[in-house]
C-alpha cells in the first residue's frame, strides 16, 4: 500500500459529559466515513475533557464502554479508528489516559497509555503514566502513536521513527495560548524524523480555556498538506507514502546520525 487516506476529527467536548461525547463521537465518524478514509483519528480526553476532579467516576474501565462502541464503528464501515484518548481504568484500579486503535475488522491493534503526563493541567495529581511506546500497523504501514504533551519530547519519536514507522498519530487538547508551538512542534517532528505527522486537536473552550483546533497533516519535508481552523471539523487528506523515501534520498538524515557522540 503506497497511499493512506487520513480523516481527522476535531470536536469540541462536553466537560464531564461521556454519554453526550460520545453520541457526537459516533456521528462525527459516520460523517468521516462517507468520504472514505482508510483511516479515522479523534482527539485527546474526548470523553470528558480535562474533568480530572470527577474522572473516578466518569473514566472508562478497561475500554468500556467507549471501545465497544469504537470497535462497533470500525466494523460497520470498514475503516480504522484511532480513538483519539480517554480516561480509561486499568486492572490495577489506576486511571491512564489511554488510546486505542482498533482496525477495519473491528480488533484493538494496539493500546497506548500517555507517557508525559502535563503538570499545567494537574494530569499527574489523578492520571498514572504509561511507560510503553506504541507501534503498529495497519493495512500494512507501520504507524507510531503519542498524546499531546509526548510532542515536546523528541526522544521518544525518534526512537519510533529508529523502529520504522511511516505515519505518526497525535491525539491531542492544545490551547490556543500555545498555538506557534504546535504548529512549530508537529513541523519539527516531520522534518527531522521524515515521516507524516498526522494530529487531531480539540476545538471550543473549557474552564476558560480556549484550544486551538489547527489539527493538521505534515509531510516529510515539513509542508503542511492540510489543516484546521479553531471550528469543529473534519479534514480529510491522502498521503503519498512514496514521498518518505524522496526526502530520504534527497538528504539522509537518519544515516546521517552519530549515536555514540550523542550518549550522555
Amino acid at each position: 500500500m503506497d497511499r493512506m487516506k487520513i480523516s481527522i476529527v476535531q470536536m469540541d467536548i462536553a466537560e464531564g459529559n461521556p454519554e453526550l461525547n460520545r453520541e457526537k463521537a459516533s456521528e462525527l465518524i459516520k460523517k468521516a466515513a462517507s468520504d472514505k478514509p482508510d483511516i479515522i483519528l479523534l482527539p485527546e480526553m474526548w470523553t470528558t475533557a480535562y474533568e480530572l476532579s470527577r474522572l473516578e467516576q466518569l473514566c472508562d474501565i478497561q475500554g468500556k464502554p467507549t471501545l465497544d462502541m469504537i470497535r462497533s464503528l470500525s466494523l460497520d464501515y470498514g475503516i480504522n479508528i484511532i480513538a483519539g484518548s480517554f480516561a480509561d481504568k486499568g486492572d490495577d484500579g489506576g486511571i491512564r489516559n489511554t488510546s486505542y486503535v482498533v482496525d477495519k475488522k473491528g480488533n484493538v491493534a494496539a493500546k497506548y497509555e500517555k507517557i508525559h503526563l502535563f503538570k499545567l493541567m494537574d494530569e499527574h495529581t489523578c492520571l498514572k503514566a504509561g511507560s510503553k511506546h506504541c507501534i503498529f500497523e495497519l493495512d500494512g504501514i507501520r504507524c507510531g502513536l503519542i498524546i499531546c504533551y509526548d510532542l515536546r519530547f523528541p526522544e521518544l519519536v525518534r526512537s519510533l521513527v529508529l523502529q520504522g514507522i511511516k505515519v505518526l498519530f497525535v491525539p491531542a487538547e492544545w490551547p490556543a495560548a500555545r498555538l506557534e508551538h504546535w504548529n512549530t512542534l508537529l513541523k519539527a517532528r516531520a522534518i527531522e524524523n521524515q515521516i507524516f505527522v498526522a494530529a487531531a486537536n480539540r476545538a471550543g473552550k473549557d474552564k476558560g480555556d480556549t484550544f486551538a483546533g489547527g489539527s493538521a497533516v505534515v509531510d516529510p519535508w515539513g509542508e503542511v498538506l492540510k489543516e484546521a481552523d479553531y471550528n469543529e471539523q473534519i479534514i480529510s487528506v491522502e498521503l503519498e507514502l512514496s514521498k518518505i523515501e524522496e526526502v530520504r534520498k534527497r538528504m539522509d538524515v537518519l544515516s546521517d546520525r552519530v549515536p555514540d557522540v550523542y550518549r550522555i
